[in-house]
């Protein structure tokens, strides 16, 4: 009988052409991996990436190997070669082939504006809703005459024509209502501010890729607490503004959308001092370090936003070119719109319950303000953990 030789081994891969690619694509990744430097952050989804996992005894020992492993195949997936490029196909394949609307837990909607995904409340804000509407009634019946609140609407609420058609978002009106009816009866004044913004619609007012209104909108902000007090708008024709291109904010960096156009962040200029203070305890701080109004190393950086007031710290003060006092106590929806105040006030104080554990009533005691604001985005208000903080005494 003859026999048949058995093909040689180069031969029978020759069999197997996707294997190869596959093998040969793996081992590619793998050297670039080998030569390429890790990446402490990215910048485009605003987010630190897995460090490589250090080598220690603990591998010896079960659970040991199973969290290394598990942390170096996060490592792997965070530091893969042209990580950015392969999200941003994986972005074309799901919008532009499969037509999703959505992406990241943001809403892609017409002309490139992008909402928040919020259908409703979560369970942790049917608690803190509540507990932060009674904060600022408490606030305003404590200084009665004093308080002034707002509420910015989201993108959605002012565009809901550019929301994907189908989305069951929230409906923020009722929830504002609540809020103003609790600020008003303790004695306080609400500013509404969904018509002011929706007469400019078909400016940019809001940012199409970050959750912030521009500074264009905040203007039409300020311009109804000016209207309501009675002060004198700052005047944009009389100072220079300033537009920094290339601005991919928040919901960018969760979408990572292939086509997104980038937004333009605009300032104005202004030699108006800031201090931040080091808070260690209630009332006015002796010292802090000052410095201008912008952190403009922030511009060149991918969270542009940050530059206003140099984001938000727990107690800050703006020297403006007015008279009186304010406290502005806020979410990054106020960072700017506070530069406009230094054309009604001497001195602007600025807290970020955030990062101010203490109550508000010896620091406003101490400075006596003309008046007391309270600046929140809607989604802030219903959901911030520490607004709380602006209800009790002391």
């Amino acid at each position: 009988m003859e026999k048949h030789a058995k093909p040689g081994g180069l031969r029978a891969l020759g069999r197997y052409p996707v294997l190869i690619l596959f093998t040969a694509f793996f081992a590619g990744v793998f050297l670039l991996d080998g030569i390429t430097p890790d990446r402490r952050i990215s910048e485009l989804e605003n987010t630190t990436l897995t460090q490589r996992p250090a080598v220690t005894a603990q591998i010896l020992t079960a659970r040991g190997l199973n969290d290394f492993f598990n942390s170096y195949s996060q490592y792997t997936k965070d530091q893969i070669p042209g990580r950015d490029a392969w999200i941003g196909l994986q972005s074309f394949v799901e919008t532009t082939l499969l037509q999703k609307t959505q992406s990241g837990g943001v809403l892609l909607g017409a002309g490139g504006q992008m909402f928040d995904r919020t259908y409703g409340l979560v369970s942790s804000e049917e608690r803190t809703l509540p507990r932060n509407i009674a904060a600022v009634a408490a606030l305003a019946g404590r200084y009665p005459g004093k308080v002034y609140a707002m509420v910015a609407p989201s993108a959605a609420a002012v565009y809901p024509e550019r929301v994907p058609a189908g989305a069951p978002l929230l409906s923020e009106e009722s929830y504002v209502a609540q809020i103003r009816a609790a600020v008003e009866q303790a004695g306080g004044t609400f500013i509404p501010l969904q018509e002011a913004l929706e007469a400019h619609k078909d400016e940019y007012i809001y940012y199409r890729t970050d959750h912030h209104w521009t500074t264009l909108g905040a203007y039409y902000a300020y311009d109804q607490l000016c209207q309501t007090l009675g002060l004198v708008p700052f005047d944009r024709s009389a100072h220079t503004a300033v537009e920094v291109e290339n601005f991919y904010g928040t919901f960018y960096s969760r979408a990572r959308t292939w086509n997104a156009r980038p937004d333009v962040l605009t300032y104005y200029q202004l030699d108006a001092p800031l201090t931040i203070y080091q808070v260690t305890g209630p009332g006015m701080p002796g010292e802090g370090q000052t410095t201008g109004l912008y952190d403009l190393a922030k511009l060149d950086a991918y969270d542009k936003y940050a530059a206003f007031l140099h984001g938000n710290n727990g107690l800050s003060r703006v020297e403006g070119e007015g008279q009186g006092r304010i406290l502005v106590i806020k979410d990054s929806y106020a960072n700017s719109l506070v530069p406009f105040l230094t054309a009604n006030y001497a001195d602007i104080d600025v807290i970020d319950l955030r990062n101010y554990n203490y109550g508000l009533d010896a620091l406003i005691q101490e400075n006596q303000y003309d008046q007391i604001l309270v600046l929140y985005s809607f989604d802030s208000f219903k959901s911030d953990p520490y607004l709380y903080r602006a209800g009790i005494e002391g």
